[in-house]
């Protein structure tokens, strides 16, 4: 079998579920940004068929698309450079997900931790696509036949499933037709955490406004929010492993060094030895300059909806050139008849 030369291309997606986040910014957004250039086609998505996996107010969907783009544009995504697209634009997303419900095996879907974690002890309740929709996931990085994926941590597991349903098709038919494609997991800050509780990811879902910065939260807030986050008494160590066992204190160095692109190391060599009196203010200030144009980019966005509107048009029809043709093959070597 002849390996196919793939297109360097990234494809990633968020959730439109409202209430962006610092952590959907480090651990995403400012990844996308970086991956823009010469060296990969890229390609970003509003996932909104995954959003309704749980139930939707449709009003908040069609607001919550919209914020979630304002927010990639707002941080420096180029809708020049980058197709940007809500997922169901783009139907070849779902039509190969189906494609793929038969690829993958039931007991890959039940090992996803993330639907544990997501269904808890209501698993007979929740819906189907809650259940499947990591086949979903899959083709929508493979509709690009996409190369690299930009990643959280919590979100290798679904990488891995989409490298297997791409072997398992790829065997069954005897082509070499979907590629193996590999995350992007790096940065100081891939998970951010709590500003309450730095052992828990930093959440959209927190009943608690003051553990998470918005991504629509004006300079004052953001100050504020940091200032009193949550510490430890002692001083900020000098090396990277003094932070193991202070997981407020790594939390914050994270994002500092997320913010200004150091590594963690990197920052203790400046900030070793200073109390959380000193280093706060410090990372306020980085934080207000590096979040607050683009709080203020997002407002005005949003009060220009018909613009995100003609943005996400555009991006479908400069999608649909890759993944139509895409899914055509793919139907062409399972045996579906084409039209005439």
């Amino acid at each position: 079998m002849t390996q196919t030369n793939f297109t360097p291309r990234v494809f990633s997606g968020i959730q439109p579920s409202g209430g962006l986040t610092l952590g959907n910014y480090l651990g995403a957004i400012k990844r996308f940004v970086d991956m823009q250039g010469p060296d990969f086609e890229t390609v970003y998505c509003m996932v909104d068929l995954h959003a309704i996996s749980v139930w939707q107010n449709p009003a908040d969907l069609a607001h919550n698309t919209r914020e979630l783009c304002a927010g990639f544009i707002a941080a420096g995504i180029d809708p020049t450079k980058s197709i940007l697209i809500n997922q169901s634009q783009v139907p070849e997303h779902a039509q190969l997900g189906w494609v793929f419900n038969c690829v993958a095996r039931m007991g890959w879907m039940q090992r996803m931790t993330q639907f544990k974690d997501k269904a808890g002890k209501n698993a007979q309740n929740v819906s189907l696509g809650l259940f499947g929709y990591p086949a979903l996931m899959a083709a929508d990085i493979l509709i690009y036949h996409a190369t690299h994926v930009p990643v959280g941590e919590d979100q290798k597991q679904h990488l891995e499933l989409t490298r297997d349903i791409a072997a398992k098709f790829n065997h069954d038919y005897g082509v070499d037709f979907f590629p193996m494609t590999e995350p992007v997991i790096e940065g100081a800050a891939t998970r951010v955490m709590s500003l309450r509780d730095g052992t828990k990811k930093m959440s959209k879902s927190d009943p608690s406004d003051a553990s998470r910065i918005n991504m629509t939260d004006d300079a004052d807030t953001i100050a504020r929010k940091i200032r009193k986050a949550k510490t430890d008494p002692d001083a900020l160590p000098s090396e990277a492993k003094g932070l193991e066992s202070r997981p407020e204190s790594r939390n914050l160095v994270n994002i500092y060094a997320a913010l200004s692109d150091q590594t963690v190391d990197q920052v203790l060599t400046e900030v070793g030895g200073k109390q959380f009196g000193e280093f706060k203010p410090m990372l306020a200030e980085l934080a207000v300059s590096k979040l607050g144009p683009i709080s203020a980019e997002m407002a005005r966005l949003m009060a220009e909806p018909d613009e995100i509107d003609r943005i996400l048009t555009a991006g479908s029809l400069r999608a649909r050139e890759i993944t139509a043709p895409i899914l055509r093959k793919t139907y062409d070597i399972v045996g579906m008849v084409a039209p005439v």
